[in-house]
């Protein structure tokens, strides 16, 4: 588990039968979001625990969504809880974050790499009644140029890969062969090797990659096969640098990493940091970047700073009873 020690950081204050403030994204997952909401203030309801939906319907800003669940739940300690894929979580803990209010978690995504991390079960009804018994504790974030990622975060061929998934979920459904069909598919067309700049514990140095990929996430990063997975646990984030390769090298590294075996590959560079700055080499060294964060995409103007934030994250974190194994 990401944690950072208790006596890192000040605990918020925070009943436990404080209110929750929950930010409810319509369009994750599967399940109908009428029937998800009934069976959250169903649950809340009969524990007379107070609360309130927020949803996010189609076109409406998520950034501003989170944003007024925060201010409704400051002064009245309780929590701000994203119902929602990686996305929607990483959006709300964006605006948490800084407010240093408690973030709760009730997972509807398809992959669910944060909340599996943490033992909290994808089952909307086990994830509400945990909740209600559920106590912050400090978990480690990562940063890049001050925005927050909960996962991972890169440049390269990986967002293009996040980008056409997206594309392909959109018209085919969520689903992991859908992911998996859109990524063989953007493999097949052509991509131009990245030339960057890395500076990381005050050494320098310049590398060609298709993708460089920062992992704040041991569940993750051991599923890949990636052993330097364990550095999390010691406040640091792990960097997988992909030479540049074929599509036939780069889909060898696909099969290796769902076969649990990436980190046998010596195309990867792999190693572990607490602050990485990466540029593209010249002549745009101030250019903006594509970068996704926790399957987001956004655009960020280089240099990109990676780094473990000060700053916990306070998540709701199950009782033992409730926890569920990651599978």
């Amino acid at each position: 588990m990401n944690q950072t020690s208790p006596a890192a950081a000040t605990p918020p204050e925070f009943a436990a039968d404080g209110p929750l403030v929950i930010v409810l994204n319509a369009g994750s997952g599967r399940s109908d979001a009428d029937d998800t909401q009934r069976t959250i203030s169903g649950i809340l309801d009969a524990a007379g625990r107070p609360h309130e939906v927020l949803r996010i319907e189609r076109g409406m800003d998520v950034a501003q969504v989170a944003a007024e669940a925060v201010r409704r739940a400051q002064g009245r300690q309780g929590a701000v809880v994203a119902a929602g894929g990686d996305g929607t979580l990483n959006a709300v803990a964006q605006a948490v974050l800084p407010a240093g209010l408690p973030f709760g978690v009730l997972p509807q995504g398809t992959f669910n790499y944060f909340s599996r991390t943490h033992g909290i079960t994808s089952d909307t009804e086990q994830a509400t009644r945990a909740l209600l018994r559920a106590r912050p504790a400090p978990v480690q974030v990562g940063q890049v140029n001050e925005r927050l990622f909960l996962v991972n975060a890169s440049v390269g061929l990986y967002p293009q890969l996040l980008q056409d998934r997206e594309a392909y979920k959109q018209r085919y459904g969520r689903s992991r062969l859908v992911a998996l069909w859109s990524a063989l598919v953007t493999l097949l067309h052509a991509h131009r090797p990245l030339r960057l700049q890395l500076e990381c514990q005050g050494r320098q140095q310049s590398v060609r990659t298709s993708t460089l990929f920062v992992g704040n996430n041991g569940l993750q990063l051991q599923q890949i096969g990636v052993p330097e997975a364990g550095l999390l646990a010691q406040g640091q984030l792990v960097a997988l640098v992909l030479r540049p390769v074929g599509t036939l090298g780069m889909l060898g590294l696909m099969m290796r990493g769902a076969f649990g075996r990436l980190g046998e590959a010596e195309d990867v560079l792999r190693f572990g940091f607490e602050r990485l700055a990466m540029r593209p080499a010249a002549p745009r060294r101030t250019a903006r970047v594509k970068v996704a964060t926790d399957g987001e995409i956004c655009w960020l103007r280089a240099p990109l700073n990676f780094r473990v934030s000060p700053q916990p994250l306070w998540l709701l974190t199950p009782m033992p009873q409730d926890r569920v194994e990651p599978a």
